[in-house]
């Protein structure tokens, strides 16, 4: 190749690249992306690009826009029951919309839920980041290989967690502190934060969260969802349930201005109501942003999401036989692994009557179901002891973006102290609603929510499982999307302190495999849950309880809705054993995390490393 080619060559590959990160750049304010109100004297903002080469994933930039266009196509299939609404009706006292209430509120609940205009970018939906056909949780396989959490309105940005599902979250309770098991229970979210405290709705609380989120949908001011419903094309179903007045407000001449700036803009400074409201219509905006999370978690609630039809349910029911797999799975579940003193799988701890009414076989407790819907959740949070995963992308947003934000100025000095983190208010969390829970803190550093584990396996109907070697649809697990299957997440159940080893993530050992025969050290060494670690489960009873788990998902007694919409790629080829290891990249050097590097005071028990 003779240098002239060379040079072009290098040229051309240098303009892809821009054009790559140009597609990706967040945009300034709204006056940049408004061709009438560009001033072309106004610089470009640079493009923020904090990660080295490997988070990111190489196929991003497709990636969203092939969720952006199934948003689409299931935002117009929501519109289309929308405008087929039968008439609502009043009647009653107190007033109830008689036949096609509960319809009609869960429909503005999924037309919000797949709306886009939300965001300051007009390119985020909550359904971006929760896609049906993975149990509305992360519906980008590459996503969930590597940077874990997923781009905002801002694609530089995101978060540090895994997209938590939607289904069964709305029957998590109100947090309570049990002072007799000296534990915390209920609320919504990795660490609980969503504490239902004021609409005693966790769930109607947690959906408050993204749309104000910096690394989400992003806007600065929770006015500016009252601003965006107000021109949204339902607009006339938020008024028919709610009121014909309820978008009375006087917007500030900038508030569209505002609302297209990404939250956490160095403009704002320290200001959370940047748009400028009446006291007046400050209540109307805030109800507007109730009703906005009471009919987001309608939806959540109705059977498109909670749907109670997998095999399991069939099983309670006495309509399907577990295999011999799944049965021995299911012992495993409750017996040896220990999994439903979590999970809780809602049977009783007696025998069933005698015949004909039931059967104890061999002594062994066929239990009559204590609850026919269980929900496989304690509601409670525990410290599994995970390594820290060094993608995570929020570990090296260190830098101020283009809008003057920086989203994690600690770095690799972070650690993710989940509920204890919340209950003292801290960096990275909501503020506690509680004083008196802040003494509680040390005791729960390192907690996450025991989620359910209904759906824990769904994934698209062309991609069937989660588990290589397929063809698959690759998921993560964990609050840090440590895991990358089934297998591997109780694996490490199983054998956590089988396998102990004082490396960090991408440093074990020659001749051991990470996930396999070496856990890396815990990001949290405090409180961890000393219950698992060593099962003594055999590898193919590991397989059962994978099989069990199968059973858990929803479409099984009915179709699961917009499971159809998955338009990528299925993976093949490779082990349930060792998924996802080819995206491991050894952790940087890590520095001790001191108390005023955490920013937590110091905790009574062994230092966090």
């Amino acid at each position: 190749m003779n240098h002239r080619t060379l040079t072009i060559l290098i040229s051309v590959v240098a303009l892809c690249v821009v054009a790559l990160c140009m597609s990706l750049a967040p945009r300034k304010v709204s006056a940049q992306n408004d061709p009438a109100k560009h001033d072309e004297k106004e610089p470009v903002a640079p493009v923020y690009n904090p990660y080295p080469p490997g988070i990111l994933p190489s196929d991003l930039n497709s990636e969203l826009a092939r969720v952006e266009r199934e948003v689409d196509f299931i935002e117009g299939r929501a519109l289309a029951r929308f405008h087929s609404l039968p008439p609502l009706k009043v009647t009653n006292q107190p007033p109830i919309f008689q036949g096609s209430g509960t319809e009609a509120i869960e429909t503005l609940g999924e037309l919000m839920n797949y709306d886009k205009n939300i965001s300051p970018n007009k390119n985020q939906a909550c359904a971006s980041c929760h896609m049906p056909y993975v149990a509305f949780s992360g519906p980008i396989p590459s996503v969930n290989l590597t940077m874990i959490a997923y781009p905002g309105t801002s694609h530089f940005r995101a978060g540090k967690r895994t997209a938590q599902r939607y289904p069964y979250a709305p029957f998590f309770p109100v947090l309570q502190f049990n002072e007799v098991q000296a534990s915390f229970f209920g609320g919504n979210f990795w660490d609980s934060r969503a504490t239902g405290y004021l609409l005693r709705n966790p769930d109607a609380h947690q959906a408050q969260g993204p749309p104000v989120d910096t690394q989400e949908m992003g806007n600065p001011d929770t006015a500016c969802i009252a601003f965006k419903l107000s021109q949204a094309s339902y607009r006339p179903l938020f008024e028919e349930l709610y009121g014909k007045g309820s978008f009375d407000i006087n917007f500030p001449h900038d508030t569209e201005d505002i609302c297209e700036t990404p939250g956490g803009a160095s403009v704002f400074g320290t200001d959370t109501t940047p748009v400028k409201l009446s006291p007046e219509d400050r209540i109307r905006a805030n109800e507007i942003y109730d009703h906005w999370a009471q009919a987001l978690d309608a939806y959540e609630q109705s059977v498109q999401v909670s749907a109670f039809s997998s095999k399991f349910d069939a099983f309670l029911a006495n309509k399907y036989t577990l295999t011999a797999e799944e049965k021995a799975g299911y012992d495993l579940f409750r017996g040896k692994g220990n999994c439903n003193s979590c999970h809780l799988d809602g049977r009783s701890t007696a025998p069933t009557p005698p015949p004909p009414e039931g059967t104890a076989p061999h002594s062994q407790d066929t239990g009559a179901a204590a609850s026919t819907a269980p929900l496989f959740t304690c509601f409670g949070s525990a410290n599994l002891g995970l390594p820290l995963n060094p993608r995570d992308a929020f570990f090296y947003q260190t830098k101020p973006d283009s809008f003057g934000f920086t989203a994690n100025p600690l770095g690799f000095g972070y650690r993710d102290l989940g509920l204890g983190t919340f209950l003292r208010s801290g960096f990275g969390s909501w503020a506690s609603p509680n004083s008196t829970w802040t003494q509680f803190a040390p005791t729960n550093d390192g907690k996450m929510q025991t989620s359910s584990a209904r759906n824990v396996a769904m994934a698209p109907d062309k991609c069937p499982s989660t588990e290589a070697p397929g063809p698959y649809f690759q998921k993560e697990f964990f609050h840090n999307g440590y895991a990358k299957s089934l297998k591997q997440l109780v694996h490490f159940y199983n054998t956590r302190d089988v396998f102990p080893f004082d490396v960090t993530s991408g440093n074990c050992p020659a001749g051991k495999t990470e996930k396999v025969d070496c856990w890396p050290k815990p990001e949290v060494r405090n409180n961890m849950d000393m219950t698992i670690g060593k099962l003594d489960l055999t590898d193919q009873e590991e397989d059962q309880i994978v099989a069990f788990m199968q059973t858990l998902t929803d479409g099984f007694t009915r179709p699961y809705a917009n499971r159809d919409t998955f338009t990528g790629v299925c993976k093949t080829g490779g082990s349930a054993k060792t998924q996802g290891n080819e995206s491991l990249i050894k952790t940087p050097h890590l520095p001790p995390c001191a108390s005023a590097v955490c920013g937590v005071p110091p905790l009574p028990t062994t230092p966090i490393p």
